[in-house]
């Protein structure tokens, strides 16, 4: 799939990553890189896919415009979840210790990438 490659490069340039992915709004699993299991990566997305579609709705309704990204922060670990589109998404999931700045860099260049790689629409 032509999406391994960025993948495993985003998961490479983020030490404390565990699993990078790309989700339809759904939740449905495109592509993935992963240091841990591929199912529990993809349940993962797929509750996140629940969020992200309710953030997507209460953004509509508010005309904040489109939702580019949001981390959530835990005791243990933390997950970026960045738009590429209206019909996709990435998410990086990290260990908690994690430099959530330097991984929010990483995950707008790769996501810049993949915007201007390939059509999601």
């Amino acid at each position: 799939m032509p999406f391994s490659s960025v993948l495993n490069q985003l998961l490479k340039d983020i030490p404390d990553a565990k699993g990078v992915i790309i989700l339809d709004w759904e939740g449905e699993a495109v592509a993935q890189a992963t240091h841990i299991s591929e199912y529990d990566l993809k349940v993962l997305g797929a509750h996140y896919g629940i969020i992200v579609q309710r953030l997507k709705e209460m953004l509509l309704q508010s005309h904040a415009g489109r939702f580019e990204e949001i981390i959530f922060h835990y005791k243990f670990e933390k997950t970026v979840v960045a738009s590429l589109s209206e019909e996709y998404f990435l998410l990086v999931h990290l260990n908690g210790d994690s430099p959530t700045a330097m991984a929010v860099n990483k995950i707008r260049l790769c996501v810049a990438d993949l915007e201007q790689e390939f059509i999601f629409d």
